[in-house]
């Protein structure tokens, strides 16, 4: 499966409380991963970790040949820099997963395998690399043309950056760049509709910063297509799904009435267009990736997998301004509108039935943290969250299924396969 069409699903969502597995996801491994009893042996932590490299040496063999052929240089500098935009992306979800990582920076020159062994690098060195690429990055075009959509802009450079520094606690850095991708004249902006997210006839639209693309049949490839409408969605049975809700109380049932946000992200019930009929699951099923209009075909699944969308910005702005104090009226407002759209309000105009305010810091970060926990199920987003929030153990231990999580479960494991080829430079994290 392909890393980010499900295989990076299993660590940040079904390693945090809001996944589980399904009766029907018969894999050890995967079951390992859902009750949090993973190993170093895990084929699913290897698999992301060697999907991760691969896509990296692949950047790498881009950026040190590229200069090397004919054509214009300003192509050839494009070309780098998205490469360079793909490489941090990649070394983000490393250094997020595992800590100290290897950094690679070139192709292999030799099979001997003394010259292709790599020790693992600081977190703190690992982050000015991701920094590095990422500031070339900003200098790529702010659009393309509508056939070329979906290429790496400035303005998801940008977005990245902002994830990078809110991540490292970097707050007068995250606003900066926050900021700039809001008023950066990108033509970024909420969709007034929640749906048109995943809408596949609104792919790579204003919300839309910088998304994985998949097109249909591509799940026919098992290293490149989108899997998530087959692990969600398994007919109108009572069979239970790959991938399901890990408790119901704790999610589906939070959302208050009027918040649109569940029965995109979650479906209790649907039409079956085979009988007319409405049909009724057992328990909610995960939603955001079902193309409606093709449920009778799982590989035809052309919904792309959002990276990073106008809604985090907002929020990683909102959540910066009051880790740096206090929230502001500005934190208020980028706040307020993402509960605007989520309730069907007019996005950009004040409402008192919607609108948070009076809050203290903590109470605040509470906010910051519940709307991101309902804005982002399945998108990728929750572990890293949980991680960064301090409170993975905390939360997680809620999920009865997953009540062995610890503090190990800050990081993942070092593949053990990987570290039978070098164990003194791949040293393995607490826990393992």
């Amino acid at each position: 499966q392909s890393l980010f069409g499900r295989n990076l699903y299993f660590l940040t969502d079904m390693g945090s409380d809001y996944a589980a597995a399904g009766v029907s996801a018969t894999n050890p491994q995967v079951r390992a991963m859902s009750s949090l009893t993973h190993d170093a042996t895990n084929d699913r932590v290897q698999v992301a970790w060697r999907q991760i490299y691969s896509g990296i040496n692949r950047a790498n063999v881009s950026i040190d040949n590229i200069p090397k052929v004919s054509g214009s240089e300003v192509v050839k500098t494009r070309l780098i820099n998205e490469a360079k935009f793909i490489r941090a992306l990649l070394y983000f979800q490393a250094v997020r997963l595992w800590g100290d990582v290897p950094i690679v920076l070139h192709e292999p020159k030799s099979i001997q395998l003394e010259s292709l062994k790599s020790r693992r690098e600081t977190v703190d060195a690992v982050y000015l690399q991701i920094i590095s690429d990422l500031k070339d990055a900003e200098n790529l075009p702010p659009t393309y043309p509508a056939n070329d959509a979906g290429r790496a802009t400035s303005g998801a450079a940008k977005a990245i950056l902002a994830k990078v520094y809110l991540t490292r606690k970097d707050w007068p850095n995250a606003i900066l760049k926050s900021k700039e991708v809001i008023n950066g004249g990108y033509g970024y902006a909420l969709f007034e509709n929640f749906a048109d997210v995943f809408n596949k006839t609104k792919k790579n639209g204003k919300e839309h910063i910088f998304s994985v693309q998949f097109e249909p049949n591509q799940a026919g490839n098992g290293s490149s297509g989108s899997t998530f409408q087959g692990t969600s969605f398994t007919g109108f049975t009572a069979t239970e799904p790959a991938d399901i809700i890990s408790d119901v109380a704790l999610f589906y049932d939070t959302y208050t009435a009027g918040d649109t946000r569940r029965d995109v992200s979650y479906a209790k019930q649907l039409l079956n267009p085979a009988t007319g009929t409405v049909y009724t699951f057992p328990k909610p099923i995960f939603k955001k990736y079902l193309d409606l209009t093709n449920l009778a075909t799982p590989g035809n699944v052309a919904i792309n997998f959002p990276i990073i969308r106008y809604a985090d910005i907002l929020l990683s702005l909102a959540e910066a301004i009051n880790e740096q104090g206090a929230p502001t009226a500005e934190a208020y407002e980028a706040l307020n509108q993402v509960r605007r759209r989520a309730y069907g309000k007019p996005i950009n105009t004040p409402d008192p039935t919607i609108d948070l305010s009076g809050l203290t810091p903590s109470t605040f970060r509470a906010a910051i943290q519940e709307e991101r926990k309902k804005e982002f199920v399945q998108e990728g987003q929750r572990w890293y969250d949980l991680v960064r929030w301090g409170t993975l153990v905390t939360e997680v231990k809620k999920v009865t299924a997953k009540a062995s999580v610890s503090e190990r479960n800050n990081l993942y494991p070092i593949p053990q396969s990987e570290r039978n080829i070098d164990p003194i430079g791949l040293p393995q994290n607490t826990g393992y």
